[in-house]
């Protein structure tokens, strides 16, 4: 086979989205090596990512120059490239696909958060997604989501039939194990983190809850006044005032450190040393921070919402999302109880191994057969 990729996601340094790009690819090649595989974007790939040092001999990477005419990439510009390269089936794997249907294709549609939560989004993508987005689910020949609960909702909001749309998980990658502290205490030294510290990972934007968080970490240190410090790490996205601002007038706010964008090796350094990974987001279409924090060994406290739930399963603890009382008793229950945290540890460590980014492909890769199937038979 030969599978176009869309790899515009990758001109930017990686977050969710990116690495399930970039790990799908990878895995694709490494465990089909008969077929060709190719990001497509017409923006160069960013020097952050280092791909073309570790990529299978089978899967490539293409960037176009456009002109006045192919700069309109997905009606115009990625069409003409999939009919000159003979390309049989491009993956969106990041909402959208050709608008015009010259192969089969398969959308990964990987949350509703623009239609369900719009108010969190910035406006201008709402505006752009919401219009889209309905298009590029009723032109792709299979639709696919991260979760049984993301499903659901596609058929829902955007009456597709359920028999289109499959549903594929995500996985923790390989780097993400369990480091001794010896091997953490660098990374906490250089970016001023103690030894006693809770986590959150991913970007600083309003569904992911931190106004919440940072109001019952207020709360645990008024019960557990010691020197326990709040790490928010990832880049700033999108709506922060109102968080930075409640931040910069916080009694707790010299004990609350935002680290900016890691490193994938600084983040499992912090993963592994947090006494509590704490990700009390609203919304979430997987939520591949809980998992990564419980592959490193990390006890988890999270969100008792449908979609994270169906991925930690009994490897967290659920909380409501909503109620920062709740969120502070569980930090709290877990800090003053070490057995209770280790057995949450092992209980995380075995659920992260149930997921494989060589089951994922492996699966993808049936699907990418069954659209071809379905596309040749509507020609």
């Amino acid at each position: 086979m030969r599978i176009g990729i869309d790899g515009l996601i990758l001109s930017d340094p990686l977050t969710g989205i990116g690495h399930y790009t970039l790990e799908l690819a990878r895995h694709l090649a490494l465990n089909n090596g008969s077929d060709e595989y190719l990001l497509v974007s017409p923006r160069p790939l960013s020097p952050a990512n280092n791909l073309l040092g570790e990529k299978p001999a089978n899967l490539g990477f293409q960037h176009l120059t456009l002109n006045p005419f192919t700069r309109h990439w997905w009606s115009i510009g990625l069409p003409r490239f999939i009919r000159s390269n003979r390309i049989q089936l491009f993956h969106g794997t990041n909402f959208e696909v050709p608008l015009r249907q010259v192969c089969a294709t398969v959308v990964t549609i990987h949350d509703l958060s623009i239609l369900l939560h719009p108010e969190t989004q910035q406006r201008k993508i709402v505006r752009r997604r919401q219009r889209r987005l309905p298009l590029m689910a009723r032109s792709a020949t299979i639709i696919v989501t991260p979760t049984g609960a993301v499903r659901d909702e596609v058929a829902e909001h955007l009456g597709i039939l359920p028999e289109k749309i499959e549903v594929v998980p995500e996985a923790a990658r390989r780097l993400f194990k369990r480091l001794e502290p010896e091997h953490t205490l660098s990374t906490r030294m250089r970016l001023g983190i103690h030894a006693d510290f809770l986590l959150y990972v991913g970007t600083l934007e309003p569904r992911k809850n931190l106004l919440t968080l940072v109001r019952a970490f207020e709360e645990v240190l008024r019960k557990r006044a010691n020197g326990l410090q709040l790490v928010l790490a990832g880049r700033k996205g999108w709506m922060l005032d109102d968080l930075l601002t409640y931040v910069s007038q916080s009694p707790a706010r010299d004990q609350i450190i935002f680290t900016g964008y890691l490193s994938d090796q600084d983040l499992c350094a912090l993963y592994s040393a947090c006494l509590v990974f704490v990700y009390p987001s609203v919304y979430e279409g997987f939520g591949l921070p809980p998992l990564e924090a419980m592959a490193c060994g990390a006890p988890v406290i999270t969100s008792r919402i449908s979609s994270i739930t169906e991925v930690v399963g009994s490897g967290a603890r659920g909380v409501d999302p909503y109620s920062s009382e709740e969120l502070s008793e569980a930090v709290i229950e877990l800090l003053d109880d070490r057995a209770l945290r280790e057995r949450l540890s092992a209980a995380g460590k075995n659920r992260a191994q149930s997921f494989s980014w060589t089951e994922t492909a492996r699966r993808m890769r049936d699907i990418y057969h069954e659209a071809m199937q379905r596309f040749d038979s509507r020609s």
